[in-house]
């Protein structure tokens, strides 16, 4: 016999029809999923206090608005799945939630013919944090590259970004709460339904370890309106995100050292590890809470082993946002980085990518190191040929030109693009479909690089003062200087010779 399926009338006045047998188990609901498997109904298990059903009104209401309703909307759509409505049944609460994206389920599952059942199921961030989990566990085919793991930590910085802009915080950001597709580079934020609204709505719950800020660790054992009791916020929210984007880099918590605090008391000595005596386990001058790669299980290394892969395998935008994250801000909230920083780092780290040369590489890109003979951190192997090294300098007054602290590396299939020709072009939710094309391309030809105009029509060989016109191309050699515009913020590329 099948089961029921029941039609109610959601909080935004629209129809809600579902199947009446729980799907699916949360830690406080239960899941309903739709006739037509469009969205899912998530039921509160315990009876809603009348402040928990004004917080999901405003979350599916003015806040959805707030995010969706404006610029850019219909691409953050793909960054959230947010609560659309509310309804009650039989005296229970009730949200109405978009069911996962494709991308989101598990296509190969586990190793050994998926051995454990988890294909088709949901790729909860966990699954791709530590190199136990990807080596033991995970098909190859799931893990992806390390490219499209600085694309899902773009994703999600783009994501708490805009919550942050909107005036909310998470309160519970972490690898539980977030579905990543590392194939596609894909990212989602879930469990929305918990959102705080500074001074309105306070935190439902204070976190998942892991990811809980220390300050936060500390004083938990304060009642919750001790005025010295520290609870989710939106800076807690950017620790969660500084430890996410580096175990989504390199599969490894950044305070999970080999320091012991308490050896009589486990549970003294995590809280004391992840609150009051809080240390980067790759702290430049403390080196008490070092992993000691001898202790590390095979299937953890190389990861584990900071001498081998230290944060700075990162580059130079990522490297000084976690030196900020976990040495100034860690036990200094105000020092952390924002998502906007971590979103704007993110974008100029993929332009510093290189492909790994080694074609059973298992990253296969790597961050440029700024070494005249690169190599691949991951496998060791040395870049061959010529490496043109294009820095960004844009312009600020007639004439004068400043750089801008970013770079663009060459290789066959890089583009350039709008935000490369102008400064004042970045891309994210607002761009527009036609500053998002491609304006030219990198080609090798008998060992030589150029680059090929394709929509830049103020493009100039500054040392020749010639135009280079479209569907024309122009050699990368060492001291080129290549004006791709002459508006305002518009960028000159000084080439630098590197590679052999």
């Amino acid at each position: 016999m099948s089961a029921e399926i029941i039609t109610l009338t959601a909080s935004d006045g629209g129809t809600v029809r579902f199947i009446n047998e729980v799907r699916a188990q949360g830690g406080v609901k239960d899941v309903m999923f739709s006739p037509d498997g469009q969205y899912v109904v998530a039921f509160f298990r315990d009876k809603a206090e009348p402040a928990a059903k004004e917080r999901l009104l405003e979350i599916t209401g003015r806040y959805r608005e707030k995010i969706f309703g404006q610029e850019g909307g219909d691409y953050l759509q793909k960054l959230y799945c947010w609560p659309t409505a509310v309804v009650e049944h039989e005296g229970r609460l009730g949200v109405v939630v978009p069911f996962y994206r494709d991308c989101f389920f598990f296509e190969y599952g586990s190793k050994n013919n998926d051995m454990l059942g988890i294909r088709k199921k949901e790729k909860v961030g966990k699954w791709f944090a530590t190199p136990n989990h990807r080596a033991k566990f995970l098909d190859s085919r799931e893990l992806g590259d390390w490219m499209r793991h600085l694309k899902v930590c773009l994703m999600l910085a783009r994501a708490v970004r805009r919550m942050h802009m909107a005036g909310l915080s998470h309160s519970d950001l972490g690898y539980n709460n977030c579905l990543i597709d590392p194939t596609t580079g894909q990212a989602c934020l879930i469990d929305i339904d918990g959102l705080v609204v500074p001074g309105k709505h306070p935190p439902a719950v204070i976190g998942t370890p892991d990811f809980i800020a220390p300050e936060v660790v500390m004083t938990s054992h304060l009642p919750k309106d001790d005025p010295q009791r520290k609870l989710p916020s939106r800076t807690t929210d950017l620790h969660a995100l500084a430890v996410l984007i580096y175990m989504y880099l390199l599969y490894r918590h950044p305070l999970r050292g080999d320091k012991v605090h308490d050896v009589n008391d486990p549970q003294l000595d995590e809280e004391l590890m992840m609150g009051e005596k809080a240390l980067f386990v790759e702290h430049p001058t403390d080196a008490s809470n070092r992993i000691k790669a001898a202790n590390a299980k095979a299937s953890e290394l190389p990861w584990k082993d900071t001498s081998k892969l230290p944060y700075r395998i990162t580059g130079p935008y990522l490297s000084a946002l976690f030196e900020r994250a976990f040495i100034e801000g860690l036990h200094d909230p105000a020092k952390r980085p924002t998502a906007d920083e971590w979103e704007t780092a993110l974008v100029k780290t993929v332009d510093l990518l290189q492909p790994c040369s080694n074609v059973n590489c298992e990253q296969k890109w790597y961050a440029f190191d700024n070494t005249l003979s690169p190599k691949c951190p991951f496998c060791g192997s040395v870049h061959r040929g010529k490496l043109p090294v294009l820095n960004l300098y844009s312009s600020h007054a007639k004439g004068k030109f400043l750089p801008d602290n970013h770079r663009v590396m060459v290789y066959s299939g890089q583009s350039v693009f709008r935000w490369h020709e102008n400064r004042f072009i970045f891309p994210n939710e607002k761009i527009s479909a036609e500053d998002a094309r491609r304006v030219g391309y990198f080609v090798e030809h008998q060992g030589n690089w150029y680059l090929v105009n394709e929509h830049l029509p103020q493009m100039r060989d500054v040392r020749t003062n010639q135009d280079i016109p479209i569907g024309g191309k122009i050699a990368l050699e060492d001291g080129a200087q290549i004006l791709l515009s002459q508006e305002t913020g518009g960028r000159l590329l000084v080439v630098q010779m590197s590679g052999s």
